[in-house]
């Protein structure tokens, strides 16, 4: 039969299941929204819609390569007991092997691959029943390289955080070790020509609002100011970028120099649970609150 808009707008309200995951509910059902629950229910995706309210900030981030596709993912949980489970690491891996063989556009696309007759969405969905817990795929960032080119991929703390990197003129060595750098130290940008002129501008008003308040530069000449704004800007901005940081394992040089007549095309780097705002426990608070019940 016909599945109308209006019936999958209402299975979809009474479950908080995903619009496509409903309509494949109410096919199989013959648009009965009893049986079409009961069916999302079995399949994990109604419970997990349940969860919708929790906060899931811990995980796993992974990566994986596929020839010239790499791929970067963040699979979320609510806690870190449940990112340990081998479960949970085999489906945060399944989730990022699909993601570098599809090279999917947007989230949205890497949510509806399809492994083994299941959407991503839905895979996640069923596991977030079995295990659980509110799951999510939060993030992707893919790559595409040419033959020339070169992936750099690493991964810190089992997971925790994850970081790719694309290099032109450059071995797989040198691609790893300027992965690992970028893992550790975050860099904003690769060079200073990325900076937005927005965000530069910024810095210099900052800056001079902090030498306006120093005692110590009241009697400068404005020249020398300018020379020691610019000097305090260049710092600012080599710690902001790749190329101008010292490399971490060889202190002091700078990637620019570690790297020669390498070239970083792109970086990225996923830290799980960066920018979620994570809901904060008082235990004792809670303590007694149900001792008053």
């Amino acid at each position: 039969m016909a599945i109308s808009a209006k019936l999958v707008k209402e299975l979809r309200e009474k479950t908080g299941a995903g619009m496509m995951d409903c309509k494949k509910a109410l096919e199989a059902c013959d648009g009965d929204i009893e049986a079409s629950f009961d069916w999302l229910r079995e399949k994990g995706i109604a419970k997990s819609a349940k969860k919708a309210d929790r906060i899931a900030a811990e995980g796993l981030s992974a990566f994986a390569i596929n020839g010239n596709v790499a791929a970067m993912v963040e699979v979320n949980s609510e806690t870190d007991f449940v990112a340990k489970n081998a479960e949970f690491v085999a489906l945060v891996n399944t989730v990022c092997e699909a993601v570098a063989a599809n090279n999917p556009a947007d989230l949205e696309a890497a949510k509806a691959i399809e492994v083994d007759g299941k959407t991503l969405e839905t895979t996640i969905a069923e596991a977030s029943g079995k295990i659980g817990e509110k799951l999510s795929l939060r993030r992707i960032k893919t790559f595409t390289k040419d033959d020339n080119e070169v992936f750099g991929a690493y991964s810190h703390m089992g997971g925790k955080m994850v970081s790719i990197v694309k290099l032109a003129d450059a071995t797989e060595e040198k691609a790893k070790d300027i992965a690992m750098h970028v893992a550790a130290i975050n860099p904003k940008y690769i060079s200073q020509d990325e900076i937005p002129q927005a965000e530069k501008d910024r810095e210099d008003a900052v800056q001079t609002e902090i030498m306006a308040n120093d005692p110590k530069l009241a009697n400068k000449p404005e020249k020398v100011l300018e020379g020691i704004k610019r000097g305090k800007l260049n710092k600012v901005f080599s710690e902001w970028c790749l190329l101008d940081q010292e490399f971490i394992k060889t202190p002091k040089e700078t990637v620019a120099k570690y790297l020669g007549n390498s070239k970083v095309l792109e970086i990225a780097r996923f830290q799980v649970g960066e920018g979620i705002e994570k809901k904060e426990e008082n235990f004792a608070e809670e303590v007694a609150a149900q001792m008053k019940q």
